[in-house]
């Protein structure tokens, strides 16, 4: 339950921070606002490693990752934040999001179905495809305007 809780809170603050960082860039331009997105996320960072676990985890480990691809979040991290103000000064925050949300749950299961990123592979489900199908039919009718 806890899981799931957290990963609504996650939604919800992706909703609010794409909505802000949309009316920022309307204000500056996007590269200016993904910079200080980036630069505030990195400073809370900071803050929070060095008050909880400063001392507990060496820094050096980062670089001691196996795959060395998955360091890469951090610069993925700057393409979703101006993406995400791209779709919704395009689309509206909710249009945005629903197509967002979708493509994460169809995305995330093709991972987990191929066993893609070092994630446990999954066995093929009818009942998720026809979930992703229900999502993708109501995006469309979400969509649809008269």
């Amino acid at each position: 339950m806890w899981g799931f809780l957290i990963a609504c809170l996650s939604g919800a603050l992706m909703s609010i921070q794409g909505v802000f960082n949309t009316g920022v860039t309307k204000e500056t331009g996007p590269w200016i606002t993904n910079c200080f997105v980036q630069l505030t996320a990195f400073l809370v960072c900071l803050a929070f490693f060095l008050f909880t676990e400063q001392g507990k985890i060496p820094i050096g480990d980062l670089f001691k990752i196996d795959h060395k691809y998955m360091l890469l979040g951090g610069i993925m991290g700057a393409f979703i934040t101006l993406t995400v103000i791209q779709s919704m000064s395009a689309l509206g925050p909710a249009k945005a999001i629903l197509a967002i949300v979708i493509t994460q749950v169809l995305v995330g299961y093709l991972i987990e179905l191929f066993g893609i990123f070092g994630v446990e592979k999954v066995g093929f489900s009818v009942s998720k495809l026809i979930g992703i199908i229900i999502a993708i039919a109501g995006l469309i009718v979400f969509k649809w305007e008269s």
